[in-house]
């Protein structure tokens, strides 16, 4: 069985992505690497180049600035990182440049494509996921957050990345048929300092929206509000991986948050019970579980 990851990055310094430890993450899983590396107004090109000779594999790319609907340039991006990986792969471990897996997970993972690897019937493997907000202390908690996503894709082209990179579909938008396995993804999107945060507010929106949105829309701050834009937390009393332990150990602001002040809307509050109490998961599914 070969396992090839992959991932796209632009300016990952600039704004503070921690892709380095997300290649790292799955590296041990992977037998080569593909990134696609935008062109970077920072050393992005230099911090790729020095995670693994060996493993890793990178393309030289040039993002379309005019791409500004629903995030599309990003599906583009991992596209063309995905289209680049051999035919002599089984499977394609996606990363994006804020998450990460805990290596606990590792055994779940490599027995899954295993056990699946020669059934064409499942074209993915579907994780679970942790999104860390404001500090690596807390999560979000309400239904808002997407609780699932696929990360392992079947090596078929007839794949590709679906509207703005968060999941896949296949042939005339057909949603792929995948293995739900016990195993999380980090994502770490909405962690950073806050004044990397709010950078990354007023470049990322301008790859869903036009200026005038952006203008209208985007809050004009120095510090990003963690406070002012959740509305319900938990902490968070896991393990991180092994890789993002040094990047912890740097943090240089606090967020802090009373749980007791979450305050989720009537709808939030009801898929929560649904969730809770009927085992039913409410909400947009970009797969079909098998």
């Amino acid at each position: 069985m070969k396992v090839t990851g992959f991932s796209f990055i632009r300016n990952a310094i600039k704004f503070d992505y921690p892709i380095v430890e997300a290649v790292r993450s799955v590296l041990p899983l992977c037998d080569d690497f593909v990134v696609a590396v935008g062109k970077s107004d920072d050393n992005t090109l230099e911090l790729i180049q020095s995670i693994d000779k060996k493993k890793i594999k990178i393309i030289e790319t040039i993002w379309n600035d005019n791409l500004r609907e629903g995030g599309k340039v990003l599906s583009e991006e991992t596209n063309k990182a995905f289209r680049a990986i051999s035919d002599e792969s089984d499977w394609a471990f996606y990363i994006q440049g804020d998450e990460a897996v805990n290596e606990k997970y590792f055994d779940a993972i490599h027995s899954a494509m295993k056990k699946w690897k020669d059934d064409k019937r499942i074209d993915g493997l579907l994780f679970k996921y942790l999104h860390f907000y404001g500090s690596y202390d807390f999560i979000g908690s309400s239904p808002g957050w997407y609780q699932n996503e696929i990360r392992v894709i079947r090596n078929d082209k007839n794949i590709y990345s679906y509207r703005d990179a968060q999941g896949f579909r296949k042939g005339n938008n057909e949603k792929l048929r995948v293995k739900a396995i016990d195993a999380y993804i980090h994502h770490y999107g909405w962690v950073k300092e806050p004044t990397a945060m709010q950078r990354k507010q007023e470049t990322f929106n301008k790859l869903y929206h036009d200026d005038s949105w952006v203008e209208k829309n985007v809050i004009k701050a120095t510090e990003f509000d963690y406070a002012g834009h959740i509305d319900a937390v938990a902490k968070f009393t896991g393990t991180h991986p092994i890789v993002m332990q040094e990047r912890i150990e740097r943090i240089n602001w606090k967020f802090e948050r009373d749980i007791s002040f979450n305050h989720l809307s009537v709808k939030n509050r009801f898929k929560l019970f649904v969730q809770k109490w009927l085992g039913i998961q409410l909400g947009y599914k970009n797969y079909k579980l098998v």
